[in-house]
């Protein structure tokens, strides 16, 4: 099945050539709860791109890369989306040292707060497909 073309606002998106991504299949069944869990901003952020309603894109929510569990991830991109609580205050370090392993797998990270999902998620969108082409589009000469 040949994977079909992504445009945003009439930018063509490339997809990276990726290798495939470690998994720690130990914490596969954490993330299986997880995606069973009902938090509420990644519930509403779910709504918005499952079944390919965001411009067509393939989202996988609650997937084990390495010893992390990603809230979503659109492997096509190499694309990993965060909704972050109000804990992750207090968990910066963590969050770049996560971060970097994600880049290191040569993975781009979006992260959003879970206010903003819940308030303003037109504007989360917007955001979401501005990332997009800035680090995916291909401008055609």
């Amino acid at each position: 099945m040949k994977a079909k073309n992504i445009e945003i606002n009439g930018v063509r998106i490339e997809k990276p050539l990726l290798p495939g991504l470690p998994r720690n299949r130990s914490i596969g069944v954490y993330a299986c709860e997880n995606r069973k869990k009902h938090n509420l901003a990644e519930v509403v952020f779910w709504k918005q791109v499952h079944q390919g309603k965001f411009h067509g894109i393939d989202f996988t929510r609650q997937l084990v890369i390495g010893n992390y569990i990603a809230d979503f991830c659109v492997r096509d991109l190499g694309l990993v989306v965060e909704v972050d609580g109000g804990y992750h205050e207090q968990q910066r370090d963590e969050d770049a040292q996560r971060d970097a392993y994600m880049r290191s797998l040569g993975l781009r990270v979006f992260r959003v707060s879970d206010y903003d999902v819940l308030h303003n998620r037109a504007a989360v969108m917007r955001k979401l497909e501005r990332f997009i082409v800035e680090h995916y589009g291909v401008v055609d000469a």
